[in-house]
């Protein structure tokens, strides 16, 4: 492997420097990126209220969470090269600026189009807020340090994420949906007045951006989520589904052919020749992907099918979360330079496959405790992943190249969960309705209202045009239909899971992990 150099050489400044302005760039970047998460799961409790609010039509409802996910992912590369180029602090304030004036449009907003418009481009805020921030913190620290500050970005992200669903249900039910979009107004304020406590940094290389791979890139995963979203919708083989997937692969050979040709290419193709690489960005799918759908479908379950209320639906999620906020911190400080991040990805794996085949326990309105264990195992697994994933990613790459490595890792990690979101929803939605077609025949033309509000936790609302002596029989079919839907999910993100882990343990080399792991640290 290629020797890097030392950081003196690449432009950088002394050890000294860095360590007396360590804390101020950590806790503003932390701060910044607790932010995104929080996006993601306060509305994902927050959408049951919204839909009913603005009367908006289950696919309008699916696109709240897929207009965020879409454009975050697919302004990543971008993100990251303009960072490289025009300065890592310049983009992460401008991105926080952007995250929080969409924010205050969807809190104000009177339309679901508004709102979707809002959240889309809210995904560009948030992209400019994650790339420029890992990049920071890839520029700011080396060795150990870097270890136990990307354990510090991993904890950001938990505690959005174990924060978002108890958060979310507590201003749902005391102020409305409206109040988890000021939440992320006001949290970033803070953030944005820490940010000029950030040296600015750049690679020297970087001179143009990519605009040619930035709108084939974009175009085919709006085009990917879109036939998620459709397949749900109108079935998996009808036109529509298959027009956005033949466009899908239309724009991404598209974008291959034209990063093959750029000078300088946003996704530097060369380097997925190093399967160590393409194993590590490749790991959001396998640890992020499940995470993502539990935080967004278990809500509304808990909600429509379990009769729980908001506050207690994200409450109930806490085994799931706090290790994801916990154990970034514990895995920086305790495990770096000590075990290996093959080691440590592959168990990250497995738990998360114990946790997800665990999950077929899941009932509607069962005691509390049966589900803590599998969703506690399945947290583990995220926790102890989360910042090593980071760390890795960026620590097989030139420090120079960290922005783009942050950006081809976070496009990758907000592109999985784009398609999480979009694919659990479509799969749910689809499946509960053929389900409970053969389950309540007589049902006839209402099985798709009603399994596309039980997927998003409005059962009750939609129970409302059924005639009450209907109402107790219809609420268990599509209970149990929605269970049966949850159940083959978890037997499938097992199997994910099960991959995942052992593509890792056999592709991945230690060797070109140590200085992500610390070994080589001066400190």
């Amino acid at each position: 492997m290629e020797t890097r150099p030392r950081p003196e050489a690449a432009g950088r400044t002394s050890v000294k420097r860095k360590e007396s302005s360590g804390a101020p760039v950590l806790i503003a970047v932390a701060l910044a990126s607790v932010l995104l998460p929080l996006a993601v799961t306060a509305p994902a409790v927050a959408l049951p209220d919204l839909v009913v609010d603005l009367g908006a039509s289950v696919s309008a409802g699916q696109w709240v969470q897929n207009a965020y996910g879409v454009t975050f992912a697919a302004c990543m590369l971008a993100a990251g090269a303009l960072a490289d180029q025009f300065g890592r602090r310049r983009i992460l304030a401008v991105g926080a600026v952007v995250f929080m004036a969409m924010s205050a449009v969807s809190a104000l907003s009177t339309s679901i189009l508004v709102l979707d418009i809002a959240r889309a481009l809210q995904g560009i805020g948030a992209a400019g807020v994650l790339t420029s921030g890992a990049a920071i913190l890839a520029a700011s620290f080396e060795g150990r340090k870097r270890t136990q500050a990307f354990g510090v970005l991993g904890a950001s992200f938990g505690a959005g994420l174990a924060l978002g669903p108890i958060l979310g249900g507590a201003l749902v039910s005391m102020a409305g949906w409206r109040a988890v979009f000021w939440l992320n107004v006001v949290v970033g304020v803070i953030a944005l007045c820490l940010m000029s406590k950030i040296r600015e940094s750049r690679d020297p290389n970087a001179t143009t951006v990519d605009w040619g791979g930035l709108i084939t890139f974009s175009g085919g995963l709006f085009l990917l989520a879109l036939a998620f979203v459709k397949g749900g919708e109108t079935g998996w083989l009808s036109g529509q589904t298959l027009a956005a997937l033949g466009g899908f692969v239309l724009f991404m050979a598209a974008f291959v052919a034209v990063e093959l040709r750029a000078a300088r290419p946003m996704f530097d193709l060369s380097l997925f020749r190093n399967p160590t690489f393409v194993v590590v960005v490749c790991q959001p799918f396998t640890i992020t992907f499940g995470f993502v759908v539990l935080l967004n479908f278990l809500p509304p379950y808990f909600n429509g099918v379990g009769g729980e209320s908001n506050t207690a639906s994200g409450t109930l999620l806490l085994p799931l979360t706090l290790p994801v906020f916990v154990l970034p911190l514990l895995v920086g400080r305790l495990v770096a330079g000590r075990v290996s991040s093959r080691l440590l990805l592959t168990v990250s794996s497995l738990l998360i496959a114990v946790g997800s085949l665990w999950l077929v326990v899941l009932q509607g309105g069962q005691p509390w405790y049966v589900v803590a264990g599998p969703l506690l195992v399945f947290g583990l697994g995220v926790g102890s992943a989360f910042g090593a994933m980071d760390n890795a990613a960026v620590g097989v790459v030139p420090v120079e190249r960290a922005g783009m490595a942050s950006g081809i890792f976070n496009t990758m990690r907000i592109a999985g969960e784009s398609v999480a979101i979009a694919s659990a929803g479509g799969f749910l939605a689809s499946f509960t309705r053929s389900d409970l077609a053969e389950r309540a025949p007589q049902l006839g033309d209402r099985v798709g209202e009603l399994a596309g509000a039980a997927t998003q936790g409005s059962l009750d609302t939609a129970l409302a045009n059924v005639s009450p002596a209907e109402r107790a029989d219809v609420f268990d079919a599509v209970a149990a239909s929605l269970t049966s839907s949850m159940h083959v999910a978890f037997l499938g993100l097992t199997v994910l899971a099960l991959v995942g882990a052992v593509v890792t343990f056999l592709v991945v080399k230690d060797r070109e992990l140590d200085t992500a792991d610390g070994s080589s640290s001066d400190d």
